[in-house]
């Protein structure tokens, strides 16, 4: 590489680090926010919170491009936001309101946007890894040089979805990026006591597919195994897999007690906070400064304040409108029902 074309290089990947500093702080700011408002109980339901995981999807998103489809889980609103769904459109439908991304019948876990091919959020663990598969099948067969990522936890790997699809995908050679985010507990059971083989890339790589072990909270090492990845199955080279070991600081969910890990092991976590660490790197390398932080800080205060007064103003959906979408009309006479 010559020297024009690595400082090009470098320049590149200056401005794409601080560019995840912003996208993680988006996150955890927007999470932060969503858990003073669930305790106001202005958002109901269940409520999965991505604290201490935003490396993954920051660092992953960023290495998709705007035909790409991404399916994620419950615990989805940080690949929403950074995908580019509006934060407007997140927070109206936390609140069920009619202006939501799903029109508020879907909530937290069940967040869909087509414009930016985001399909979801699913309320069941593996769910989403059929989707993926279905949607890579389709761009494989129509030729499209699309990529299909798909995000779910350790629990997953214990679903039958799990080693279907991974095998369908080897198979077929289908274009999907999995990506395992592994934070060590599914739901309260840790890792070791349900699975007995620890290293969850080794029962991807049994699949015939490349499977690589990724620090999750180091996001620009997650930026570049991703950036590797996508590039790899757009080019055809069939499915890969991320096995992202990271970490979520808060509870499985707002209404865990948190009863299974101690709180010496969260603490200790929290030492490697990503944003933390990406934080200090730039900081050492001079490309941010207190100014650029706190106006980093501004951005994504006014971003979601933004987005809960847009909710707070927003509308409930019409009694009229419940059956709008339901396809099933009265049984013909004389049918069983």
């Amino acid at each position: 590489m010559s020297g024009d074309t690595q400082q090009r290089a470098d320049g590149a990947d200056r401005v794409r680090d601080v560019a995840l500093l912003r996208a993680m702080l988006r996150v955890r700011r927007f999470e932060e926010r969503c858990a003073e408002l669930y305790q106001q109980e202005k958002i109901r339901g269940f409520l999965h919170l991505y604290i201490g995981e935003e490396a993954v999807a920051a660092g992953v998103l960023q290495a998709l491009g705007a035909e790409d489809a991404v399916v994620a889980t419950y615990r989805e609103h940080g690949h929403a936001l950074l995908r580019g769904v509006s934060a407007r459109a997140i927070m109206a439908e936390m609140y069920g309101k009619q202006e939501g991304c799903s029109r508020g019948r879907g909530g937290s876990m069940h967040l869909f946007d087509v414009a930016t091919r985001f399909y979801g959020g699913n309320a069941i663990v593996g769910g989403g890894l059929p989707i993926a598969a279905g949607l890579a099948l389709a761009d494989a067969l129509q030729r499209r040089p699309r990529v299909t990522a798909c995000f779910f936890g350790d629990g997953a790997v214990a679903e039958g979805e799990f080693h279907e699809t991974l095998n369908l995908a080897a198979l077929w050679r289908l274009p999907v990026l999995f990506c395992c985010e592994n934070n060590l507990y599914a739901m309260g059971t840790a890792l070791a006591r349900a699975q007995a083989q620890t290293n969850l890339a080794i029962k991807a790589a049994a699949y015939g597919m490349p499977a690589w072990t990724v620090d999750g909270m180091d996001v620009i090492a997650v930026a570049d195994a991703a950036t590797r990845a996508v590039a790899a199955v757009r080019a055809g080279a069939g499915p890969f897999f991320l096995e992202l070991r990271t970490y979520r600081f808060r509870p499985h969910s707002m209404f865990d007690p948190e009863l299974y890990r101690a709180k010496a092991e969260v603490e200790e976590w929290k030492q490697r906070d990503p944003i933390a660490a990406l934080t200090a790197r730039l900081r050492g390398a001079g490309l941010v400064d207190d100014a650029a932080l706190a106006a980093i800080e501004r951005d994504a205060q006014a971003e979601i304040d933004d987005a809960v007064a847009f909710a707070e103003a927003g509308s409930w959906e019409p009694v009229a409108e419940l059956t709008r979408f339901v396809y099933s009309g009265p049984a013909s006479a004389g049918a069983h029902t």
